[in-house]
């Protein structure tokens, strides 16, 4: 059989791999269940579909969040730091129409099931409309995304009021003039609680530990771009100095009636927040301690605290979750996830994983960069190492950062570190030069 590659999944790391297989002049066929590019960044109120809030806008900057192939100065040099969902899905159609993709996507079609024959081929059971049919590929690449199946928080008792996660939440006004409890610390409850607030008739969260906020801006520019500028430095020294020059603008969570961060920076994902301090500040967001129990429409805090709420919303993250594959085969729900450049399995050379890890920073220039790779092996321009098991153990026993043990932190890399690991597997053509800056410009504009 000749080279034909099945890619699951058309969102922003799915449409990477499509243009880069497309690159070396392979055969492929992509398909995803929505009727557009974009997945998760396709707003919809559909409850089914896992997609950004109304207000969503990216929490990393333009500048570390652009295709090296098509950079937004390419598509609309007027994108803003931080664009919203709109833009970015239009950022991410113009790609797809300017690299030619469409022609090799099948929309509103669902993978139902993988399975890997004797013969080293892959047969894909499909479904749509009603039909089901089966076809089969050389190889098989995995995009279908780590943020849509809802990991829910365990607590005591029942609560009797409306409880729904963050996967079900799509904007604010079905809240107004409600009593709103939302759980956790990441980027969307943070979010969620400050959206909330603006028109509920109270807006408490809850954290079952310290998170650690970080500004959008710092010394006028993306905070991001800042930390780009000591990326030089040794991974040890440059948290240290992250977690000074934070605590320097923001100051201890105490001060908010938040719990302390009593871990290190990248020890757990910090969240990027410009307006939840405010709001709380402000007396329009309460801080609250980690539950423990639901009684009816009462919450009894861990503190002692017992208030009413209407609704609950658990922003508690998402499950790794590949329903297609059986669980015997593959499973990455728990645990660690042992890929060989976060992308490609141990044991299968016709499997990738294209956009399964968390950087601190933004997913899918990493994931441009996993697709390059992939698209050159299957093309024959490189070879993955003959000790593949060797380097996976390694990485496993030597992460980039050492970070707490909870599901939500089994695929964490540092944006910088990961991208320097994926160029040394590319020309060097590929590598975008950016100068070096030291610590000490970046400091005396503070």
């Amino acid at each position: 059989m000749t080279t034909r590659i099945c890619v699951i999944g058309a969102g922003p790391s799915g449409i990477a791999a499509i243009k880069n297989l497309l690159d070396e002049g392979l055969d492929v066929v992509a398909y995803d269940r929505q009727e557009e590019v974009g997945g998760n960044w396709i707003f919809s109120d559909e409850e089914g579909h896992s997609s950004v809030f109304e207000t969503t806008h990216i929490i990393s900057s333009r500048t570390l969040s652009q295709y090296e192939d098509f950079p937004f100065d390419d598509f609309d040099p007027d994108t803003p730091d931080y664009p919203d969902h709109r833009h970015l899905l239009r950022y991410f159609q113009a790609y797809a129409r300017h690299f030619g993709l469409y022609d090799h996507i099948e929309f509103r079609t669902e993978v139902v099931r993988c399975e890997r024959l004797n013969n080293r081929h892959w047969e894909v059971h499909l479904r749509r409309d009603g039909r089901t049919w089966t076809e089969r590929f050389t190889h098989l690449v995995v995009c279908n995304g780590h943020h849509w199946d809802p990991r829910w928080p365990q607590y005591p008792g029942e609560f009797a009021g409306e409880y729904l996660h963050a996967h079900q939440y799509k904007r604010a006004a079905p809240f107004a003039g409600k009593r709103v409890l939302v759980i956790g610390g990441g980027n969307s409850a943070c979010d969620v609680a400050v959206e909330t607030s603006r028109v509920s008739a109270f807006t408490a969260i809850s954290w079952r530990r310290g998170y650690r906020i970080l500004p959008k801006f710092i010394m006028g520019k993306p905070s991001d771009v800042v930390g780009q500028r000591l990326a030089w430095l040794p991974l040890s020294i440059r948290t240290r100095l992250s977690d000074f020059i934070i605590w320097l603008i923001q100051g201890p969570n105490e001060l908010y009636g938040l719990p302390p961060v009593d871990v290190k920076f990248g020890q757990s994902h910090p969240t990027i927040n410009d307006e939840l301090l405010y709001r709380i500040r402000h007396g329009k967001v309460h801080p609250r301690r980690d539950i423990a129990r639901f009684d009816g429409h009462q919450v009894h805090f861990k503190d002692g605290k017992v208030e009413s709420y209407d609704a609950v919303i658990a922003c508690t993250g998402y499950c790794i979750s590949h329903p297609f594959f059986d669980k015997s085969f593959i499973d990455y729900s728990e645990g660690p996830v042992p890929l060989y450049l976060r992308m490609m399995h141990p044991e299968y050379d016709d499997l990738y994983f294209i956009g399964l890890f968390q950087p601190l920073g933004c997913i899918w220039p990493g994931a441009e960069l996993q697709s390059k790779i992939m698209a050159r092996e299957i093309a024959g321009k490189w070879q993955r190492p003959a000790d593949i098991k060797r380097r996976i153990a390694r990485d496993l026993q030597r992460p980039h950062y050492r970070q707490i043990n909870t599901p939500r932190h089994t695929i964490t890399v540092d944006y910088h570190l990961f991208r320097r690991q994926l160029l040394r597997h590319l020309p060097k053509d590929y590598i975008r030069k950016t100068p070096r800056s030291s610590i000490a410009p970046a400091l005396a504009k503070t």
